[in-house]
């Protein structure tokens, strides 16, 4: 987090910190609650209030328009996962990858069981591939296809998606997120890992008893067998379906195991989608190249199918790109000019005691998610900002690593103009204020942690005898 004050500027007063904070957050809510409106015109005009703020602090254009800049530069691969992901999508439905992962998931998962089933399967994808992005743009869409073929509603489909993905790739020692905390912190990642699995079986076994609850809520009933069976008769005489089709699936899902780069890992998984469906679906190049950019056109006929397939392509990405390039702007501005730092300062200047140190924390990691606009920056920031703290008041790094996990790694899909949550709503295809009330393992992993830490459950203090991982680190 950027703590150098040029010659000639000033490190801004608190009260003007929050007027830029606030600008954005009051301009946005107005537009989105009060008229429905797209959120980039007003996290513009928090740009401007944030830039006018720096310029009265003494700072040169030429420090604001760098933040910027810097912020949309640590977005930029983000952006280009969503463009492909966006074409991986369109792809896929062409060559009948998602048509095939629809059909046997409509034969064998039960509406009961589907939305544990559902939490399970992503969690497993995430954990042995250490990423949720991945996990929800290729199992996930798939799920949300199935989910609203059994009859769910598309927001509660998305929200066991993103459960079981974010639990998988906090849990994950391949995930870059797992692996960030504990180095910004100062602890190793196994000890990391052990420490949240406190906090962390809370929270999932939470989140498994309410996603069965209201599964049971939804059975086979004769309206939706035959619904069921309409889709699957529809999908069998529009596409080829046959296993050989999740190939494409198989591939993505083992280079990300074996730790590809997601950007060519996607890639790959849209050049090996385009050879099946031009050798399996009869596609020509100017179908695949007409899916990758401006995603498949199901017509059908059948309402169900054709809402279900309509979608994916890099321009459906457009959107969401615009989203995160201005939400980077003003996390670039607010972090250069120390804006960001004056607020964390102060909330860290409140924290007198051992559990509202850690509320603290969990706070300023979604904060973080709220203002910078990305989770890695939210964890670093996080980080960063009460290591010292922690060491001052002899807590092991592991409480502080655990609570920044808790709070930025998982809430980031949350926040619709978060690169998280932009990248999930045009992923998923739901909005992220729709899906979030039942993202119960993302709201659930800091309301626990902060319940940890003020009753002081396994706040572990340094030099405590606890297991730790370091014979693993001295034997690599």
């Amino acid at each position: 987090m950027q703590t150098d004050i040029p010659e000639g500027a000033r490190a801004p007063h608190f009260w003007e910190a929050i007027i830029s904070l606030l600008s954005l957050v009051v301009g946005i809510s107005i537009s989105i609650v009060l008229y429905g409106l797209d959120p980039q015109v007003p996290m513009m005009l928090g740009v401007v209030v944030a830039s006018i703020v720096a310029l009265r602090c003494g700072f040169a254009w030429k420090d604001i328009q760098g933040g910027m800049i810097s912020g949309i530069h640590n977005a930029l691969p983000a952006m280009i996962i969503l463009m492909i992901v966006g074409s991986l999508i369109g792809v896929w439905i062409l060559a009948g990858v998602v048509p095939t992962l629809i059909f046997y998931g409509l034969k064998v998962l039960a509406p009961e069981v589907f939305l544990p089933a559902c939490v399970i399967i992503c969690a497993i994808t995430s954990l042995a591939t250490g990423t949720s992005w991945g996990t929800t743009g290729t199992i996930g869409v798939a799920l949300m296809g199935v989910g609203g073929g059994l009859g769910f509603p598309l927001p509660i489909v998305a929200g066991a998606v993103l459960s079981g993905a974010y639990f998988g790739d906090k849990m994950s020692p391949l995930s870059d997120t797992t692996n960030l905390a504990p180095a910004m912190a100062g602890t190793d990642l196994f000890t990391h890992i052990k420490h949240m699995s406190y906090t962390t079986s809370v929270s999932i076994g939470l989140t498994m008893i309410i996603e069965i609850v209201i599964g049971l809520q939804y059975s086979a009933s004769t309206s939706n067998i035959e619904r069921i069976n309409s889709i699957l008769t529809t999908l069998d005489s529009t596409f080829f379906i046959n296993p050989v089709l999740l190939l494409p699936l198989v591939i993505v899902l083992f280079v990300s195991y074996k730790k590809m780069p997601a950007i060519p890992g996607i890639a790959l998984g849209v050049i090996s989608g385009a050879i099946c469906a031009a050798g399996l679906q009869g596609a020509d190049y100017n179908a695949i190249a007409s899916a990758a950019f401006g995603g498949y056109e199901s017509a059908t006929g059948i309402d169900d199918v054709d809402s279900l397939l309509s979608r994916g392509g890099m321009d459906s990405m457009m959107y969401t790109i615009s989203l995160i390039i201005v939400a980077m702007m003003f996390g670039g501005v607010m972090e250069r000019t120390n804006q960001l730092k004056v607020i964390a300062d102060k909330v860290l200047s409140a924290a007198k005691s051992t559990g509202s140190l850690i509320v603290s924390t969990v706070l300023t990691g979604i904060g973080a998610n709220l203002i910078l606009c990305d989770q890695y920056m939210a964890i670093v920031m996080s980080a960063r900002s009460y290591a010292e703290a922690y060491r001052e008041r002899g807590l092991a790094p592991e409480n502080l690593s655990r609570a920044v996990e808790d709070s930025a790694t998982v809430t980031a899909n949350l926040v619709p103009w978060n690169s998280g949550g932009a990248y999930q709503a045009a992923t998923l295809g739901v909005a992220t204020l729709a899906y979030l009330p039942f993202a119960f393992f993302c709201w659930l992993s800091p309301l626990v942690t902060i319940l940890f830490g003020v009753m002081g459950w396994t706040i572990w203090k340094i030099g405590d005898e606890k297991p730790r991982e370091a014979s693993v680190e001295r034997n690599l």
